[in-house]
């Protein structure tokens, strides 16, 4: 096939970026400190606001880690998590030796249903087996309505951890995503919004915590002339050129949320007549930076499910994915606690990720649609 592959999501390079590697070459600043990481710390700060601290890694999975190590979960302890959401959310909780609950989702974002987390807590708390933490998921680029569920986690003394891996450049209530709770992260992999080509991010209100992770983070080597080692320590830093990308990256972020929405709105507009099949909302309490383009077929209308869309799409050369399996029916967590699960499931069944590129040309995206309805119209056929 002569015209090149359509991915998913691809890196967005500006040219700023460029400027900032130059200078941590030119400065012979390639380990992991620098005045990239420096800078693009605080200039993450300055975009976040809300009073923010944060920490630069290697990854949102070792951000993630950090975080639940600071947040004082050890093992034997429960961690509540949105059970629809990408694996990453998970392992740390793991890699402390700690048990998953899988939480369900509502139906406006997908991301956590407050009323649902009001109730576990209040039930959980009768019996006497509260989660230490609760990570609320922020995805696909949209936020989770937050604010009842920290109320909720400051009643029963839950620590809240906002995973922001895929919401960078959301809203919520006129807030950034990744300032409501005490402690959140951010990912920059290569697929992300803006990335470090792999990277991630502490954000946390207690400057004292982003010290200790900080610590962590570089072998909990002791302030000693020597190396010497009092607990346990990871190789999480992020080395000073990546955070040169990061630094060019976060100056076009606002035009990058700006082109994946537009995208997302083609999608609404040349798809959007077809029979059963919509985009993701906009939930009220916030604006989507569309990282991905989500859309869904009501098997009410629509005799095609997701995976052959999928499918048909990938013979053309073009890259989608169906929504995420829910944790709680990943064979890896097939023995974990869950509450709910049937809106999780209903939404990974009927729902599948377009390409949402801010890169991506109209004439992709018009490949894309065109890909799109053909496989709705050879699956209907078919039946």
């Amino acid at each position: 096939m002569s015209r090149p592959r359509i991915y998913l999501s691809v890196p967005h390079m500006s040219g700023l970026e460029q400027s900032y590697v130059a200078d941590a070459f030119a400065s012979n600043w390639l380990t992991s400190l620098g005045p990239n990481l420096d800078g693009f710390e605080r200039e993450m700060e300055a975009r976040l606001g809300g009073g923010v601290h944060t920490l630069a890694v290697s990854s949102g999975t070792a951000a993630l880690h950090l975080v639940l190590r600071a947040a004082g979960v050890t093992a034997g302890d429960r961690v509540a998590v949105s059970t629809l959401t990408f694996a990453g959310s998970v392992w740390p909780i793991m890699y402390l030796g700690a048990a998953p609950v899988f939480l369900d989702s509502e139906d406006q974002s997908g991301n956590l249903d407050p009323e649902l987390v009001e109730e576990y807590l209040r039930d959980a708390a009768r019996r006497g087996t509260l989660p230490r933490v609760l990570v609320a998921v922020h995805l696909y680029g949209q936020h989770g309505d937050i604010d009842r569920i920290a109320r909720a986690c400051a009643q029963h003394g839950v620590t809240l951890v906002e995973d922001a891996a895929e919401s960078l450049g959301a809203t919520y209530r006129g807030r950034q995503t990744a300032t409501t709770a005490p402690y959140a992260i951010l990912s920059f992999n290569g697929n992300k919004i803006i990335t470090t080509t792999g990277g991630g991010m502490v954000v946390a209100r207690d400057p004292e915590a982003i010290a200790r992770m900080k610590k962590w983070a570089n072998q909990s080597r002791e302030p000693a002339v020597e190396y010497l080692h009092r607990e346990m320590g990871y190789n999480y830093r992020m080395s000073n050129v990546l955070a040169g990308i990061g630094r060019g990256q976060l100056r076009v972020l606002d035009e990058r949320v700006q082109a994946r929405r537009a995208v997302a709105a083609r999608y609404a507009e040349g798809l959007g007549s077809l029979p059963g099949v919509s985009l993701q909302p906009e939930a009220e309490w916030g604006s989507h930076s569309r990282w991905l383009s989500v859309v869904y077929l009501d098997p009410a209308e629509v005799e095609v499910p997701p995976s052959e869309v999928v499918m048909a799409m990938e013979a053309e050369n073009i890259e989608a994915r169906p929504v995420w399996r829910p944790m709680h029916i990943q064979p890896m967590f097939a023995e974990a606690e869950r509450v709910g699960g049937s809106v999780a499931e209903r939404l990974y069944t009927t729902g599948l990720c377009l390409p949402s590129s801010s890169s991506l040309s109209v004439e992709d995206q018009e490949c894309v649609m065109e890909a799109f309805r053909a496989a709705m119209t050879a699956g209907a056929r078919s039946r």
